[in-house]
């Protein structure tokens, strides 16, 4: 495995289509459906950075957790494909790149960027303090839509806010459910999770109502917005089926199919949202 291949699996690159959809969602209905290429560039590269400097801290901050836990024994640092050095020199230029890219776009998101970093990187830390970590993750992919709102207006608004909420719910819904795998280990350990501390079934029925109030803040945003219509609405729609279609896989506390309710179904979440938007801002 050559050197880009290792660190684009120390830090599972391909998961950053989970909120890369509602960054570009956000650009474009802050843009009129006509962002600057600058813009939509330095987002982009504000998007890479963000992520890989939050997984790859992860990675860092539970790396002798992951040494211990059988499901997690052969990632990238405890497997010592990527060395503790390594990684940290990987962490704080992706924690650069991002600051860079922030100060190319506007003022508001260079002062900003060290708040995104904070809730980013500190997520590594939450399950460790509080049962409501998935929050927490969630509250870190949820900025992405608000900094990209920010990156093309340079002020707040509802409609960005509305749709990070769904964000964040959405993302601690697919995390608790994820989180329902190591439930034995987080309890011997010490670790914080809602299964952890609700056990399994109560987990997935707050994940449950988390998934609901992801789609009514998606919806909500989308009805603020004075460019999306119908096309968009039926978007939300999709959004709610296919939740409903990963909580029906995990139902009972059935964690056979978890790959497929949380890595794919998640993965078009995001893509379905954002093709409606496209087809609502281009083609109606």
């Amino acid at each position: 495995m050559n050197l880009i291949a290792r660190y684009a699996s120390l830090v599972k690159f391909e998961h950053t289509i989970f909120a890369l959809p509602f960054a570009l969602i956000s650009l474009l209905v802050a843009a009129g459906g006509r962002p600057p290429w600058p813009v939509l560039g330095w987002v982009l590269v504000a998007m890479v950075g963000a992520r890989s400097a939050a997984m790859g801290y992860n990675r860092l901050a539970d790396r002798k957790l992951d040494a211990a836990n059988p499901r997690t024994a052969d990632r990238d640092l405890p497997a010592g494909r990527v060395s503790v050095a390594g990684a940290a020199v990987f962490v704080v230029l992706s924690c650069a790149l991002l600051v860079v890219a922030a100060w190319q776009l506007n003022p508001l998101c260079f002062k900003l960027s060290p708040v995104a970093l904070l809730v980013v990187l500190g997520y590594s830390h939450m399950k460790r303090v509080t049962h409501w970590s998935h929050l927490v993750l969630g509250l870190g992919l949820a900025i992405a839509p608000v900094g990209a709102w920010l990156a093309v207006t340079g002020a707040f608004a509802a409609f960005p806010l509305w749709l990070a909420a769904g964000v964040m719910f959405w993302v601690a819904g697919f995390d608790t459910i994820y989180g329902c795998q190591d439930v034995g280990f987080d309890r011997r350990v010490g670790l914080h999770s809602l299964a952890a501390r609700f056990g399994v079934e109560r987990a997935l029925l707050l994940s449950r109502v988390f998934h609901v109030l992801a789609v009514g803040f998606v919806a909500g945003a989308f009805r603020r917005a004075e460019l999306l219509g119908m096309v968009s609405l039926m978007g939300v729609v999709v959004m709610g089926a296919l939740l409903a279609w990963e909580q029906a896989l995990v139902r009972g506390g059935d964690l056979t199919h978890i790959d497929k309710a949380f890595f794919t179904i998640n993965s078009w979440i995001g893509m379905a949202l954002l093709a409606a938007v496209l087809a609502d801002l281009y083609l109606v």
